[in-house]
């Protein structure tokens, strides 16, 4: 079965997903305008969704559908409030939400229970996202950097004099008492609080476009010759993979959930 108007939205949103992905990787910046040509297609072609549904007598459907946005939207939107996501990828959530709730068409895998869209867009980012630290431990491995096991697989050092032109979160604690410096990898509860509180978390970016505020902190990375730092694929790249893959393949957890039971 194919749903015209959630294919047309799909393709619009595929499409602005992309363009913004671009948009990330260069600058780590998508601006709010870049959405505005998926929702003047994505918004009708949504709301025509839901009136076709009524009209079939199917406002149970509907309401349902609605409430599952909203509660996408919401929990979305306070993961951004809590650094949990930048402002892009809540908003590519949101927007992924409102414009396409059910798929445009049956999955390779078939539908998964909810048949929300959206869930299986984030299901499967998290899920290929996964992929992401593996490749950073192998690279670390072939380069023979050293670190602490966990800290292998989520960053890697770069040079402490260009560490402004790199993106990702600094890893270390640097301090310099008589001329000494020591040097200590941020402990994983320690960088958990940090994120969530939003202080005490230095930004590469911050360090290129405030380098005024971060004068000590830039000379303490001079000096230690190299710095881990956290890599940074923006987020935005895993939902656009994880929209393709569950239009194409459906529910990458339902998929696992059933050959784990041999449902």
């Amino acid at each position: 079965m194919i749903v015209t108007e959630m294919l047309v939205s799909s393709l619009a949103v595929l499409a602005t997903l992309c363009y913004a992905s671009v948009l990330d990787i260069k600058d780590r910046r998508v601006p709010f305008r870049t959405w505005y040509p998926m929702l003047v297609i994505g918004i009708p072609a949504a709301a025509y969704f839901y009136l076709t549904l009524g009209l079939l007598g199917r406002w149970g459907l509907v309401a349902g559908y609605l409430a599952l946005c909203g509660i996408f939207s919401l929990m979305f939107y306070l993961f951004a409030v809590k650094n949990l996501f930048g402002g892009a990828d809540a908003w590519a959530l949101i927007f992924i939400s409102a414009c396409i709730p059910f798929f445009p068409l049956e999955p390779y895998f078939g539908y998964p229970p909810m048949g929300f869209l959206p869930f299986s867009v984030l299901t499967n980012a998290v899920i290929l996202n996964l992929v992401a630290p593996l490749g950073i431990f192998g690279m670390n491995i072939v380069k023979k950097n050293r670190a602490p096991l966990p800290y292998m697989f989520f960053g890697f050092p770069v040079d402490g004099a260009t560490i402004q032109q790199t993106f990702g979160f600094v890893m270390e604690d640097f301090n310099e008492e008589n001329g000494t410096l020591t040097r200590r990898f941020v402990g994983i509860r320690e960088s958990i609080r940090r994120m969530f509180s939003g202080e005490g978390r230095i930004y590469t970016k911050d360090l290129r476009l405030h380098p005024e505020r971060y004068n000590k902190e830039l000379g303490l990375y001079k000096k230690a010759g190299t710095v881990w730092i956290s890599y940074a694929v923006p987020f935005i790249i895993p939902i656009t993979a994880g929209l393709i893959s569950a239009i194409v393949f459906g529910d990458f957890l339902f998929v696992i959930m059933k050959m784990a039971t041999g449902v």
